[in-house]
């Protein structure tokens, strides 16, 4: 019984390894393995019955009626069937840079394709003077968002993302000027001419981008629009080794909510989301930013995920989520059209609300969403005084320590009465340790003695760990914390501590802390005590300064009031050192 109390730190202790280890798992493509990922709908066969390309790219999910196929960067196509080989005879079109004030967006004539998006007022994660670039086609990177048609019938053409087309509109947002627009306008091709027009806002990074299709034949046109982001498999640059956050696709429906997918089970055809809807999106996420594509409520979308072989030497390259929408039929001489909006850019919730119901689901807090959105509503509420994150989350931990008090108190005035009892347990180990049956009941009688609970430090413990574990998650996924300063040497919140100060502060603080608690009677469990703050610390060397900080804070507060009520209750603080 005298153990108990250490036993279930222990066991926290040992939870917390299991979920380090899965995180480490997925980190490297591999699937969890003690927490594995919930069972969703799985992406059924395509109802055209296609299979497999060569490439090994998978056939999008159609409607009822069976469509041609979307061609590859390549030329080729994800059906069996070689349609629309010929566009890879096509030339190469030209490169259109439009900027605005907070983007530089690069268009490629070739389909109209988004190849490029640098987000100005952010820097850059391996190199700081230069701006982030999000979406880009270079030699080591890509991801790209495209757009296009394909038919209902079975070798039916149409304009698609492999089309050369001519641009119009200004290449500048102007001062005065809140929106500016860029039009593509593809040839006639199958009896259609498809005609995109990017309206972009200042200051935003989502735009409206509106699909006309005109039909100049002679016969009704039933074409399918598709909306696709393209992307490499591999990780940001930059990301740290130490913690895992997701990288890749993820769909929205309000009937299945936020769904994550990784590229190892796309390429493995072993993807799992709902493959229809008539709402939601379709994104590519990554720590701290992440693309959308998102056509309006009520539009019937099927949507679907496949590795595609695009000749690009960038390693693991690429994978592909697309929505297909179909377009009403259209008579000759007239011009159907579906508006879209797509948003590339930092995850900042409040605006990510704004844009679409569940896009903020994007910044990703895990299974400890319902704790940590409050959490974050609460910090953003600080900052707006403070001017500064790295204060707020003082300012946060504080706030969370005054409402966790009275559970902290009791968790405290236990340890505080079980460090009074330690010597006379103590004694009593060292009397009667040839008779452990004896021990326990006379330790249950000194219990009931002096009125000590063992439970009584532990449970208040418990119940406040997944606040603080969810304040970890908003800290972590919070682009806010990304390249903000908080004081001296500290110029980026989301990085680690160039001089390991903080962290050694931090490892210091937690060892005070042990210090303080009681020790436990036995020897050996009161040494292995010390080793797990120190294990603790040695991951936080490598964290955010941010989350080091909250840290910190939450240790010299939790000090702070153990050392009060250990003096009200007439138990002077002294530091249980280990006898190594």
């Amino acid at each position: 019984m005298n153990d108990i109390r250490r036993t279930v730190l222990w066991v926290i202790f040992a939870f917390s390894m299991i979920l380090l280890w899965d995180k480490w798992q997925l980190h490297n493509g591999n699937p969890a393995t003690f927490l594995p990922t919930p069972h969703k709908p799985v992406a059924t066969q395509p109802a055209n019955g296609a299979v497999p390309s060569a490439s090994g790219a998978v056939p999008v999910a159609g409607s009822a009626a069976v469509p041609s196929a979307i061609p590859t960067a390549t030329g080729g196509t994800t059906a069996a069937a070689p349609v629309a080989v010929a566009a890879a005879n096509q030339p190469k079109g030209e490169r259109v840079v439009v900027r605005t004030d907070v983007l530089e967006l690069t268009f490629d004539t070739e389909g109209g394709s988004l190849i490029r998006a640098e987000l100005l007022k952010l820097k850059d994660t391996v190199d700081r003077t230069k701006s982030f670039v999000l979406l880009d086609e270079t030699g080591s990177h890509v991801y790209v968002a495209q757009s296009g048609l394909i038919g209902t019938a079975a070798g039916a053409s149409f304009p698609n993302h492999k089309t050369l087309m001519t641009v119009t509109g200004a290449h500048d947002l102007q001062a005065g000027e809140n929106e500016m627009t860029v039009t593509f306008t593809s040839p006639d091709i199958g009896g259609a001419v498809l005609t995109k027009t990017y309206t972009i806002r200042r200051g935003a990074y989502d735009m409206s981008v509106r699909h006309a299709v005109t039909n100049n034949g002679s016969t009704d046109l039933s074409p399918q629009l598709y909306l696709q982001l393209v992307r490499d498999g591999n990780k940001p640059a930059g990301e740290s080794s130490f913690y895992s956050t997701f990288t890749g696709p993820a769909v929205y429906t309000e009937a299945k909510k936020y769904q994550k997918v990784d590229f190892a089970n796309i390429k493995k055809g072993k993807a799992e989301y709902e493959n229809s809807s008539s709402n939601g999106y379709i994104a590519m996420v990554q720590h701290y930013f992440a693309s959308a594509w998102i056509l309006p409520d009520g539009v019937k979308r099927s949507i679907s995920m496949d590795a595609v072989d695009i000749g690009s030497p960038v390693p693991d390259c690429c994978y592909r989520a697309t929505m297909i929408a179909p377009i009403e039929t259209i008579s000759p001489g007239a011009t159907k059209a579906i508006d879209a909006k797509f948003f590339a850019g930092p995850q900042e919730e409040k605006k990510l609300e704004a844009l679409s119901p569940g896009l903020e689901l994007v910044k990703d807090y895990g299974w400890l969403t319902i704790l940590a959105k409050p959490l974050y509503w609460l910090l953003d509420k600080i900052h707006s005084f403070l001017g500064n994150w790295g204060w707020s989350i003082m300012g946060l931990v504080l706030l969370l320590k005054i409402a966790f008090y009275w559970l902290n108190a009791k968790a405290y005035s236990s340890m505080a009465k079980m460090k009074a009892i330690n010597p006379r347990i103590t004694e009593m180990r060292e009397r009667l340790k040839e008779n452990p049956q004896q021990m326990q009941q006379e330790m249950m009688k000194i219990y009931r003695e002096e009125k000590v609970n063992p439970m009584g430090g532990c449970f208040p413990i418990m119940v406040q760990i997944p606040v603080f574990i969810a304040l970890y998650w908003v800290l972590l996924s919070s682009v806010e914390m990304r390249n903000a300063p908080w004081a001296l040497w500290i110029h980026d919140l989301s990085s680690p501590d160039p001089y390991f100060i903080l962290p050694i502060f931090m490892t210091l603080t937690t060892l005070l802390q042990t210090a303080l608690n009681p020790a436990p009677p036995d020897p050996m469990q009161a040494k292995l005590m010390w080793f797990m703050p120190l294990i603790f610390s040695v991951m936080f060397f490598f964290f955010p300064a941010g989350l080091v900080l909250y840290w910190i804070t939450n240790n010299v507060l939790s000090i702070a009031q153990q050392w009060i009520i250990n003096t009200r209750m007439g138990v002077p603080p002294q530091f249980n050192l280990p006898k190594f």
